[in-house]
This record gives C-alpha cells, sequence and structure tokens, in this order.
C-alpha cells in the first residue's frame, strides 16, 4: 500500500521505516528541510537502537521516501498517519492539538480519492471528531474515514516494539477503513498479533489510560522504595514478591528517580485536563503527577545526604543524563532537577551520557561534559547515577575508587549491589535497599 507519514519526529520515523520494511510503500513528510535533507543522507535525528539501518536499507530498496512536498505523497496515499507533536499547551497543560489540526487542513486539500486519515500522535478523546470535522469542512466533496491508531513505542525498543508489539489498536466504525488498517498490519495478522478495533474515542482513551497505568506503577514502587529505607526492607525483593502474582505483573516496578521522557509527563497531564473537563476526575492520576514532581527534586537532596549534608565546593561525577538508556531524549528527564539542584548546593558537576550530551548541554548550564564514564569520575568526590545504560552496569570499580578523590557512590537505578560497592571501598546509597 502507499502510505505517507505526516511528521519524521520518533513516531513518525519509526513508524514509517517499520511501514516500510513490512513492504509498503511509505514517504515521510516533515516541513523542516534540514532535517529532510539529513534523512536523506542517512543522517538520523533522534537515537534509536537499529533505526538507522533499517532506515537505510529501505531506502536503498525504495520503499521510504524523505520529502518536504505534501502533495504528491498525500495525493498517491492509501492512509495518511498524522504523527506530529501533540507537547503540554503553556500555560493550562492542555495537549497542542495546533500540529494535529494543521495536518489535517493541509492533508484535506491534498487528498485524492478515497484516504483514510489515521491519527498516530497521542491525543485527548475527542480529537478524532475535531480531525474529522475540519477535514468537512475544508473538503465537502472528499471522500475519507478517519482512523485513530495510538503507538505504543518504548523509547530504546520502538523498532521492537512496532514489529512484534503486544497489541494494535484501531479505532474506527468504518469497515473501508478497517479493511485499509487490516492490509497495512497484514504482516503482524499473520503472526497472530492481538489487533482491536474499537471505536474511535475508546482508541484515544486506551493510549492515555496505558500510559497513566504504568506511571502509577512507577510511583508505587518508588514510594514503596521510601518505606522500604524507614523500615530496613528491601524495594527490590518487594518488587519481585509482588510481581510474581499474574494480576500484577513484574514490569515498571523498578525503583528510581522518578519518571520522565517524551510521554508519561505529558500523557498523564493531558488525561487530567481531560477528566476534570467532562466532570470525572481522576484523582489517582493527580497524586501520581505531584508525587513524582517531589521525587525528582528530592533525589537531589538524597545526594547531600549521603555527603554528610555538604556539596559545597565537592566535585560530583554524574553518569547518565537521558531520562532513560539506549535513547538521546532528555524531555522531564530528572537530571534536569538533580543536577541543577546540586549546583545551586554548591556543587560542581563533571556528567557524562552515551548519546544525551548534545541535547543535555541545551538544558543543563555550567555542567562539564566528560569523554567517558571513567573521565568524568576522575577526581570526584562523590559518583550519582541517575540512568541506567548497560555500560554503566560493569563498571571496574577498583578503577573508579583509585580514580576518585572521595568514596562516595549514589546509585539511583539500583544497578550495583550494597554487598559488592562496600567491598571496593564506597559508601553506599542505593534506593529501597538496606546499606549492609
Amino acid at each position: 500500500m502507499r502510505v505517507a507519514i505526516i511528521g519524521t519526529g520518533y513516531v513518525g520515523l519509526v513508524s514509517g521505516a517499520c511501514f516500510a520494511d513490512f513492504g509498503h510503500t511509505v514517504t515521510c513528510v516533515d516541513k523542516d528541510e534540514g532535517k529532510i535533507e539529513k534523512l536523506k543522507n542517512g543522517i538520523m535525528p533522534i537515537y534509536e537502537p537499529g533505526l538507522d539501518n533499517l532506515v537505510a536499507s529501505n531506502v536503498k530498496e525504495e520503499r521510504l521516501f524523505f520529502t518536504t512536498d505534501a502533495k504528491e505523497a498525500i495525493k498517491n496515499a492509501d492512509a495518511v498517519f498524522i504523527a506530529v507533536g501533540t507537547p503540554s499547551r503553556r500555560g493550562d497543560g492542555h495537549a497542542d492539538l495546533s500540529y494535529v489540526y494543521g495536518a489535517a487542513e493541509e492533508i484535506a486539500q491534498l487528498m485524492d480519492g478515497f484516504t483514510v486519515v489515521v491519527t498516530k500522535s497521542t491525543v485527548p478523546v475527542g480529537t478524532g471528531d475535531e480531525v474529522e470535522e475540519i477535514i468537512r469542512r475544508t473538503r465537502p466533496d472528499a471522500d475519507f474515514a478517519v482512523v485513530s491508531n495510538p503507538e505504543f513505542l518504548r523509547e530504546g525498543a520502538a523498532i521492537k516494539d512496532f514489529k512484534i508489539p503486544d497489541r494494535v489498536v484501531v479505532g474506527t466504525d468504518d469497515e473501508r477503513a478497517k479493511q485499509v488498517m487490516k492490509e497495512l498490519y497484514r504482516p503482524l495478522f499473520l503472526n497472530e498479533t492481538p489487533i482491536l478495533f474499537t471505536t474511535r474515542r475508546t482508541s484515544e482513551l486506551i493510549k492515555y489510560a496505558a500510559n497513566a497505568f504504568l506511571a502509577v506503577k512507577i510511583t508505587f514502587i518508588n514510594e514503596m522504595a521510601d518505606l522500604c529505607e524507614k523500615v530496613g526492607a528491601n524495594v527490590q525483593e518487594v518488587s519481585r514478591g509482588i510481581g510474581l502474582d499474574g494480576r500484577i505483573g513484574a514490569k515498571f516496578l523498578n525503583a528510581g528517580p522518578g519518571y520522565g521522557g517524551s510521554c508519561f509527563p505529558k500523557d498523564t497531564l493531558a488525561l487530567t485536563k481531560t477528566a476534570n473537563d467532562y466532570g470525572s476526575p481522576v484523582r489517582i492520576v493527580d497524586t501520581v503527577i505531584e508525587v513524582n514532581a517531589d521525587r525528582k527534586k528530592a533525589m537531589a537532596d538524597k545526594v547531600i545526604a549521603a555527603m554528610g549534608g555538604d556539596v559545597s565546593g565537592k566535585t560530583i561525577g554524574v553518569l547518565g543524563l537521558a531520562f532513560k538508556q539506549n535513547t538521546d531524549d532528555m524531555r522531564d528527564a530528572p537530571s534536569l532537577d538533580i543536577v541543577p539542584a546540586l549546583q545551586k548546593a554548591g556543587a560542581r558537576i563533571v556528567a557524562f551520557d552515551p548519546e544525551a550530551m548534545k541535547e543535555a548541554s541545551h538544558l543543563l548550564k555550567d555542567v562539564e561534559f566528560a569523554g567517558s564514564a571513567y573521565a568524568a569520575v576522575d577526581g570526584a568526590d562523590a559518583i550519582v547515577i541517575i540512568t541506567e545504560w548497560d555500560q554503566f552496569r560493569a563498571l571496574d570499580l577498583n578503577r573508579i575508587k583509585t580514580a576518585m578523590k572521595g568514596n562516595v557512590l549514589v546509585d539511583l537505578r539500583n544497578i550495583y549491589h550494597p554487598d559488592d560497592a562496600a567491598k571496593h571501598g564506597f559508601a553506599y546509597t542505593s534506593i529501597g535497599r538496606p546499606v549492609s
């Protein structure tokens, strides 16, 4: 099938490359000429494992194209995916849908023949209705159907999540649109992937409900970690003990410095705003947002306490800046709260992240960026692990201890064992675990 993707951000680029790999002819459209030119030259605008090779192979096979000219891409498409950003709107926290509505108007002007317009962007309930109204108002003669098809891609594992998903959700009552969507996802049908057809509004809400529930799980185990520290329990064992219950499940029960990234912060906020607008508040999610914001701020206090209550004039080596491993995404990353707070308390920060330092340099001021993890800790009074990159899991602790000036290791991801850290001479602090 012929597919047009409007927007070459994280969702649009990954979706476009994967659809092309399914055998469809895909054209990704973006107004940013610089980004399109880089993509044509094989330069990815984001870091996502395997994406560069996937794009290159499908460009070579002439199944994947990039352009700033939407006219031909939309005119020839069987399906047009809206994959533009929906950031939190300044001032009120609602999702900013201006890019979605702008894309809908452009699609309406350029479509030719029956076209399935698919909202891939994360949007509040009722957005599909608005998109349909915009298209009908702009082109009363148009033959089309508006479909909701939310993404469930984890940064760092997006290609796998697209090709081997837990499920695909499609929101439409239009039979022709259903057939188009079935053909687009035909390889997944053959693999017996669960594909859930719902109403459009149900599909839109599923995306928000899923992210909110995961945010609740993360925040719950973080609060259990705080309680574990008070009572002398081990949060990792608590997580395993409850995660083995099939009704609960083990995923998203790793205690840490709080959630961040491109989805959970804005989606939980947008859900609460929508719920309030409809007079049906989701108070659990309201609380999760508040608790998570407080937690990220509290992590700096944890570091300061581990250093005896004073970091003035001290050098702290920070390992990891991105909100999670295998991405360069700095949006709402815990480091954006932790690092400035430590600096405000008088600390000098030397940081290393395998992929996110370029983006971090625009967001964090007066931070010295090192070329490796070992360079970041050289001469440091303390180390703080913020992001759980695999390369941080097997560091040479003897080498690090020798290179450091001090001996404080604050592990906000629990990637080391307290006994092992103590054996190497570290004053070790972690999340929700007793000190041996």
